[in-house]
């Protein structure tokens, strides 16, 4: 069965336009043009993909809506701009979003970014049946937790992905067009603005001094490692 896309948009013709480009690729496409609806298609139909507008109607806008479907859903969410401020970008990557799509984007552009983020998807589902300690942060790659200094941590699916890509190369450093390729596809691999965005996102969530990272350490114009104490990193594998 092909992957079930849910369009949140109040602009009909854009609807129209991606629902046609998506449904050519064989991909199942309904729409909402508000935020509650929204959230309820999300719960009841459980689409693979929500494209997400952020200015929507009725006082619910995108931000929001992704909230609360992180409230029960890891549903993966590309958000739709017509804003290309790095904040507003980062709040989408804050609130939980995947990915995001800057109006007016093209057909070739929208279809690749869909691609690769349901292509992240589908490998997280891979199921790994070790457990990871590296200090105080443990990850369980069959169920796919995090937990830091004890406490359970609630990642994004990217997230978790850049965090999984680090903990397998553990004590190594990965370079910044691996992390990219790996995590995101190989069409992000010179996006290196967007690797800091989560990198940051990780730090704020994992380390317990997120301005002087002890877990998470960068390697200036190479790339990052996760840094373990020595032989804990065993575990993990690939």
């Amino acid at each position: 069965m092909s992957e079930k896309i849910l369009v949140v948009d109040d602009e009909p013709r854009v609807v129209r336009l991606v629902s046609e480009v998506l449904k050519a690729m064989g991909y199942q496409v309904t729409a909402a043009a508000r935020g509650e609806p929204a959230i309820e298609m999300v719960a009841l139909e459980q689409p693979d993909l929500v494209l997400l507008d952020i200015l929507l109607p009725d006082g619910l806008d995108g931000y929001e809506v992704c909230r609360r479907m992180r409230e029960f859903s890891d549903v993966a969410v590309i958000m739709l701009t017509a804003k290309a401020q790095e904040s507003d970008v980062l709040h989408g990557f804050d609130v939980g979003a995947d990915d995001y799509l800057i109006k007016p984007f093209s057909a070739k552009e929208l279809v690749a970014r869909v691609k690769a983020v349901l292509r992240r998807t589908q490998r997280l589902e891979e199921r790994v049946t070790a457990t990871f300690m590296c200090g105080e942060l443990e990850i369980n790659f069959a169920r796919r937790t995090v937990k830091a200094q004890g406490e359970r941590v609630s990642l994004t699916r990217t997230e978790y992905a850049l965090l999984r890509q680090l903990a397998l190369k553990a004590n190594r450093v990965m370079l910044h067009q691996d992390l990219l390729t790996k995590v995101w596809g190989p069409e992000y691999r010179d996006d290196i603005d967007y690797l800091r965005a989560y990198i940051r996102y990780l730090r704020r969530k994992l380390e317990p001094d997120p301005s002087n990272p002890r877990y998470i350490l960068t390697s200036p114009g190479v790339g990052y490692m996760l840094a373990c104490p020595e032989g804990e990193e065993a575990g993990a594998s690939d």
